[in-house]
């Protein structure tokens, strides 16, 4: 779709709308523009689920909305400019009717109309593209010689969409579920928007190195298993795995003594695997922006400076994180205090004797050794802690 654009002075064009997002042209999915490949054609009809009927002005003529609107929405979902060619089905009529409906109705307003729209085509888009990549390439390898992909793909596709859909939803609605109950648990409408919570990054040390060493495919499959790894250990334990950024992960936890475990875990996971390298973990505790399923704000960026000073296979955590685990008895105060602590239950066990009821002594799960104070890029001077194990969990 083209935007109802102004030509200035200079020659270059410019929305006449100050609240249009003009789309970097690396970021804009080119799926859309229109193709003549008869395969092409017959694959988008049978996902489409219809043919093509409508222009970019036919559509949001026959939608009931502006051109300028559509435009954007359509832009926000990831879609290429198309010019006026006769591209758009009903299904993109309904979803113009759908979006500009919840805003005329008072349940949307437009700006965030547009961040919906702009959320799920950037969510579908990476998960669209996964799985041509990774899981369609893969099963329409020729099953035999002389056939071509093509000949495979066409009846694979038709037996896999109603199911990948079904799915698609069904996770879709247990995701929404579980952010759904962490919004009605929160204590107040701030919180909703801005928490406190427990920030981490994961990150292969060497990474560079390994790119211009290891061969493309292997490269590949070292990533993917370091990103399942991390999005199941953090998934097991409670946490919610924000985003990969290929030899680096983030996470969030509500409590630190969860975002703790998952650390922990992630290091020993990485340390058992021979074929992986090292790995460094930063964590931080605070106020947190939440926006579009990522987060912001000073303490994601102490987690990402912690993490980029963190010795191999180690935690690293800010004083908030630290004073936090000790609040909650996750972590002694100190390892003095622990020490004091089990020697006073030892001597009131042997004065008692060995008949009396044993004085329970606190059984800390991690302990925290605080670092030297370094200056930290943009945040000023900062007391590290090291975050372990002690005992067992």
């Amino acid at each position: 779709m083209t935007v109802d654009d102004t030509t200035s002075g200079d020659g270059a064009q410019h929305s006449s709308d100050p609240s249009v997002h003009t789309t970097p042209h690396h970021e804009v999915d080119h799926t859309a523009e229109p193709t003549d490949d008869p395969l092409a054609i017959r694959l988008e009809q049978l996902i489409l689920g219809a043919d093509r009927r409508y222009t970019p002005f036919q559509a949001a003529r026959t939608a009931g909305v502006s051109m300028d609107l559509a435009s954007r929405f359509w832009r926000a979902m990831g879609f290429a400019d198309i010019g006026q060619a006769k591209a758009l089905t009903e299904a993109d009529v309904l979803a113009l009717r759908r979006l500009s409906g919840l805003v005329e109705a008072g349940l949307l307003s437009e700006p965030m109309a547009i961040q919906v729209a702009r959320s799920t085509g950037q969510t579908t888009a990476r998960l669209a593209e996964w799985q041509i990549d990774s899981f369609l390439e893969g099963l329409t390898e020729p099953p035999e010689p002389g056939m071509t992909r093509t000949e495979v793909t066409y009846p694979l596709v038709e037996l896999l969409l109603p199911e990948l859909e079904e799915f698609l939803v069904y996770v879709w609605r247990r995701q929404l579920a579980a952010a759904t109950g962490r919004v009605v648990q929160a204590a107040d409408d701030e919180e909703m928007v801005d928490r406190r919570l427990a920030v981490g990054f994961a990150d292969l040390v060497g990474f560079t190195r390994l790119t211009r060493r290891l061969e493309e495919e292997e490269l590949g499959e070292l990533v993917e298993s370091f990103e399942t790894t991390c999005a199941d250990l953090v998934a097991a334990h409670g946490g919610r795995l924000i985003k990969t950024l290929g030899d680096e992960v983030l996470f969030a936890a509500d409590d630190a003594g969860t975002a703790a475990e998952i650390a922990l875990r992630l290091i020993e996971a990485m340390t058992a695997d021979e074929t992986m390298p090292a790995l460094r973990v930063g964590i931080a505790f605070g106020t947190v922006t939440t926006r579009m399923g990522d987060v912001f704000g000073t303490t994601v960026n102490l987690a990402s400076r912690l993490t980029s000073i963190a010795p191999k296979d180690a935690v690293l955590v800010d004083g908030a994180f630290a004073e936090e685990l000790t609040r909650t008895g996750d972590a002694p105060v100190s390892e003095a205090r622990a020490a004091e602590e089990a020697a006073a239950a030892a001597e009131r066990a042997a004065k008692e004797g060995p008949d009396a009821e044993p004085t329970p002594v606190p059984k800390y799960r991690y302990g925290l050794q605080p670092m030297w104070q370094r200056p930290v890029r943009g945040l000023g001077v900062v007391e590290p802690w090291l975050l372990a194990r002690r005992g067992t969990s």
